[in-house]
């Protein structure tokens, strides 16, 4: 057993996210923790609300909330919705929480000391129409590398590359799409990415099972020369920067408090610090729980920081937008937590315990809708709170696993979908369920049958399965999600060709013993079926074991000879034929979902999603 950290990139508070956003992050985290646990691994599944930045502050006001109010109405609805679709987070922090707060200031102080933060005079945005600065990703323009005509001051969501906002060709306000702008002096703290340019490459090269998609963003962003970047922003809602606390950096000056008075720190700094927030935040939670005091620093340290979290494998998944900040930004800031410039400018170590770096990362392309992008404002899409009232969680769990966009951008399309349930799980894991605990309740009184002894066609399978298992949970451990869905299905086909040659209702006419065998087999092929598709189905899985008086003591990852594990339910074992687990979609569904959900997109939508 190893303890494995996982954390899913941490959606945004504003609204409810769509199923391109559960996909491409948190649905296949929890795929891969629910595996890891049943491998009888130590995981620790993280995951917060993302409560900073301006957008906050704008959604906010035009609900009529403050900041706090509305972060804090938003993250219980994200929170429900997650849970609904059975994402099994140890815990599912807040980015606003004091522990945040906490560790963001204490960072930033260090990076200070540590002589990677500098302050700057930068030039800001001020809408005289607004009368407010506007923060980066409210100022709208075209981005000067692809084009794109709605590029947001941050970063283009169609190319991907990280702007700021007086790089845009004719930007305008998002808030009232004046043009009248102006650009402001302002001071602001700058962490200095470009000098750990050489450290990334080396450590970026080292990673050699992490997805070609995450390489070739990240080797991209130094191929075109890292840049320092921002981390304090002129708005009112976030962490505040406490420079005045700050002692000197190893140039023996301290940092202008008065000029960064007011400040906040940027959402991309403070943001994945969360990862370490929402650890203690579980730890403090936890020891309320256990009533005890609350968590002291070694009970979340030894997640994040040597020598106690030296045997921890810490896993990342995320879209590939939110790359560029977990490959440059985040390690940055520990690269520049474990080292310091001495008096000469040069890098030496910390003399601290050392934090701890992501050691996989899973990046994730998108899934579109019809060709086109999920959109709030034009209808079109499907969103997690409104998936949830026409198919329960476990049919949307699998059939977005098994098209996960992994090596490709995908399309989800309403005719994809229905084939891909009534075919996988009506047709071929359902029906076999259904099919051999209503003929072994018919025949053998509901009771697993003794008797007989494996043939030829049991030998066979037992290969089969012993390989495909082994396959199975290869494409698991190296995170290759639709490989894991294809595998898991064919297992189930398996079992379905077996059925088809042991014909144990042919058998029984003729050979008690024969049809005996064939159905123990088949009603142990039912527990590992359940067992293998708990990661993608617990649902579903729960459902099965159940039948079969089974709990959550079974859900071991199945890592003995097929031979033991088809044997393996007490012969005279009562259990109860679930009812149908799997409803069919029909073409009359499709249609009703098409007219409320939206369809194709246009040409220009289209044209855009590539």
């Amino acid at each position: 057993m190893s303890r494995i950290l996982i954390t899913s990139a941490l959606p945004y508070i504003n609204g409810v996210k769509h199923l391109g956003n559960l996909v491409g992050s948190m649905l296949p985290a929890d795929v891969h923790a629910r595996f890891r646990r049943m491998q009888g691994h130590d995981v620790l599944f993280l995951c917060a609300t993302d409560e900073s930045g301006s957008t906050t502050e704008i959604a906010a006001l035009q609900e009529g909330l403050s900041a706090e109010e509305f972060c804090a109405k938003w993250h219980d609805l994200q929170k429900g919705h997650y849970e609904r679709f059975a994402l099994s987070f140890d815990h599912f922090g807040r980015s606003s929480s004091a522990q945040n707060r906490k560790l963001t200031q204490a960072m930033a102080q260090t990076l200070w000391e540590h002589g990677f933060l500098e302050e700057r005079s930068t030039k800001q945005v001020y809408s005289r129409a607004d009368k407010r600065f506007l923060p980066d990703r409210f100022v709208i323009g075209t981005c000067p590398h692809c084009g794109y005509e709605n590029a947001r001051g941050d970063q283009c969501e169609n190319c991907t590359r990280v702007l700021d906002p007086p790089d845009l060709i004719n930007p305008r306000s998002a808030i009232s799409g004046s043009t009248d702008l102006e650009i402001r002096e302002s001071v602001h703290l700058f962490l200095r990415q470009a000098m750990f340019a050489d450290k990334l490459r080396a450590w970026i090269g080292s990673k050699n099972d992490w997805p070609q998609l995450v390489t070739s963003i990240a080797l991209k962003w130094l191929d075109e020369g890292l840049q320092d970047r921002g981390i304090t922003r002129d708005v009112d809602w976030g962490v505040p920067v406490n420079a005045e606390h700050w002692g000197a950096n190893p140039e023996g000056r301290k940092p202008n408090a008065e000029a960064l008075k007011g400040k906040v720190f940027y959402v991309w700094f403070d943001a994945p610090i969360e990862y370490i927030g929402a650890t203690w935040e579980w730890a403090d939670a936890r020891a309320q729980k256990q009533n005890r005091p609350r968590a002291d620093n070694a009970d979340w340290e030894r997640w994040w920081r040597a020598p106690g979290a030296d045997d921890v494998t810490y896993v990342q998944f995320m879209g590939k937008d939110n790359v560029p900040f977990h490959t440059v930004g985040f390690p940055v800031t520990l690269f520049g937590l474990n080292e310091r410039l001495d008096a000469a400018g040069k890098f030496t170590n910390a003399n601290e315990p050392k934090w701890k770096l992501v050691d996989r990362l899973k990046g994730f392309n998108w899934l579109n809708y019809y060709g086109g992008k999920f959109s709030t404002s034009q209808k079109r899409g499907v969103f997690v709170d409104t998936a949830l009232e026409i198919q329960p969680a476990d049919v949307w769990r699998w059939r977005l696993m098994a098209n996960a966009p992994e090596g490709a951008d995908s399309a989800f399309t309403w005719e994809d979908f229905q084939t891909g349930v009534n075919s996988d799980l009506a047709n071929v894991l359902g029906n076999f369920v259904n099919r051999i605990t209503r003929f072994g309740a018919a025949r053998f009184d509901a009771k697993v049958p003794a008797g007989g002894a494996p043939g030829a066609a049991e030998e066979k399978l037992f290969t089969e399965i012993d390989q495909r298992l082994a396959a199975l949970t290869a494409f698991h451990e190296q995170m290759e999600f639709r490989k894991a869905a294809a595998e898991t299905r064919a297992l189930w086909v398996a079992g379905n060709e077996y059925l088809q040659v042991a014909a144990p209702w042919t058998a029984i006419k003729t050979d008690l013993d024969a049809a005996a065998v064939g159905v123990r087999t088949g009603l142990n092929l039912c527990v590992l079926f359940a067992r293998i598709a708990a990661p993608f189905m617990p649902a579903t899985a729960g459902t099965i074991l159940a039948a079969f008086g089974l709990g959550a003591e079974a859900l071991a990852w199945p890592n003995r000879p097929a031979r033991e594990i088809l044997d393996a339910l007490a012969h005279g074992k009562p259990f109860t034929p679930p009812d149908v687990l799997f409803k069919k979609i029909e073409d009359s569904d499709v249609s009703v979902w098409k007219e409320r959900f939206g369809g194709e997109a246009s040409q220009a939508e289209a044209e855009h999603a590539t």
